[in-house]
């Protein structure tokens, strides 16, 4: 038999979808599942997307331009200049789905063997693209006792090495929901520029931010121009997951320039998808009220719940739909199959995803899991009925 390749040993699986075979046997035997593994939601996509690609009547579906159609991008940079972030559609490359477009970053801004830092607990993904570019993750760790707030500064600079080319963050953050404040941006903007690196800033859950505390982005530092990297996607933003439609935005004309070759090589991001994004710049704000209220009554609803059941911790966040609970149990990994594989409630479980997937420092995370807000809140009423059960007879409860 020939030999697999290196590069995809080292592949890790994802730690969510490799459930997936335990969900699915579940529902074999007819029990309902409450998925709050995965991000997901159950809000309807923003209504424009739909009617833009039925009224479009193409008679070939064509490629478009490697970067985007420009009419997108041009009301992209229109979008995002309502709050004065100087961006042309030159600065913005479309692509498919934001994994693209920070998989894009990675291979046009990082040579095989540097290093990238990543606060963690981090989307678990960024592994994946991080083994696809050939680069190495070295995490900061943040606490759950303080919130996953960013590691101080100094813990940060131990990390950094001749090798270093690049901080990446999450903001508001897969998994935590922390949301970063403007004295922590300014904080990260001070390191990338005393050290000349790279600041990459996934921002696809800007819209929810809550409790009235203000998103920073990374386009609002100023005086790094160079050195910042926009990773944005409307699968969030308008509950469109499956358009696969993502974006990199930066003022770097050398990284955009760069990008373009590896943009070239797949030839095109999805044509109806971009039809469908484009249309969905002009969504009433009434459309992200009402996702938003929804969202806080979620969040609300399942922290609250979740802290009332005995041994359970469970963070408030302030921003994405996802927070990080802390259980009474030995291994989250084999607690969360156990849910799925020998437990049921009244023919019911809950699948969660555990929270190991989304460290890269071995041995964190083993009692915590990611909690994903993204279903009625008649249903997490159910879920959190299933896990408080579940807690009771899990046999590895500590």
């Amino acid at each position: 038999m020939p030999p697999i390749s290196e590069k995809g040993k080292q592949m890790p699986s994802s730690p969510i979808r490799k459930l997936v075979p335990f969900a699915e046997e579940a529902r074999r035997k007819g029990r309902i599942i409450y998925h709050l593994n995965i991000g997901q939601p159950d809000i309807h996509t923003a209504p424009l997307a739909m009617k833009a690609v039925h009224a479009s009547h193409p008679k070939v579906i064509e490629y478009s331009h490697s970067a985007g159609n420009e009419s997108y991008r041009k009301k992209l940079a229109a979008w995002y200049n309502r709050w004065n972030y100087n961006i042309t559609p030159e600065n913005i490359m479309i692509t498919t789905g934001g994994s693209e477009a920070l998989t894009f970053t990675l291979m046009s801004c990082f040579n095989p063997g540097e290093e990238i830092i990543i606060p963690e607990p981090f989307y678990a993904n960024y592994n994946s693209f991080a083994v696809a570019a050939g680069v190495k993750v070295v995490p900061v760790t943040s606490s759950f006792e303080n919130n996953f707030a960013l590691p101080a500064p100094s813990d940060i600079e131990k990390k950094i090495s001749p090798k270093t080319r690049g901080i990446l963050i999450s903001n508001p953050n897969n998994p935590t929901g922390y949301l970063y404040s403007f004295e922590e941006m300014q904080q990260l903007k001070a390191i990338v520029k005393k050290y000349d690196l790279y600041l990459i800033s996934d921002e696809v859950y800007r819209e929810f931010c809550y409790d009235a505390v203000p998103f920073h982005s990374v386009m609002e530092l100023k005086g790094v121009d160079e050195n910042v990297i926009l990773i944005d996607s409307v699968s969030k933003r308008y509950s469109a997951c499956g358009l696969r439609i993502g974006a990199l935005v930066t003022r770097n004309r050398m990284v955009i320039e760069t990008a373009m070759k590896f943009a070239m090589a797949r030839l095109s991001p999805p044509s109806l998808g971009q039809i469908a994004a484009e249309a969905m710049i002009d969504t009433p704000e009434s459309y992200f009220k009402e996702v938003y209220h929804e969202y806080l009554e979620r969040r609300n609803y399942i922290v609250n719940a979740l802290n009332e059941i005995p041994g359970v911790k469970c963070l408030m966040p302030k921003g994405a739909f996802y927070t990080i609970a802390r259980l009474p149990i030995d291994d989250c990994d084999a607690f969360c199959q156990w849910l799925l594989s020998d437990f049921e409630y009244h023919n019911q479980t809950v699948m969660l995803a555990p929270a190991t997937g989304f460290y890269a420092t071995p041995g964190l995370g083993k009692e915590e899991v990611r909690v994903a807000y993204v279903l009625k809140k008649e249903d997490l009423k159910k879920a959190v009925e299933c896990l408080r059960e579940a807690l009771k007879i899990y046999p590895g409860r500590k």
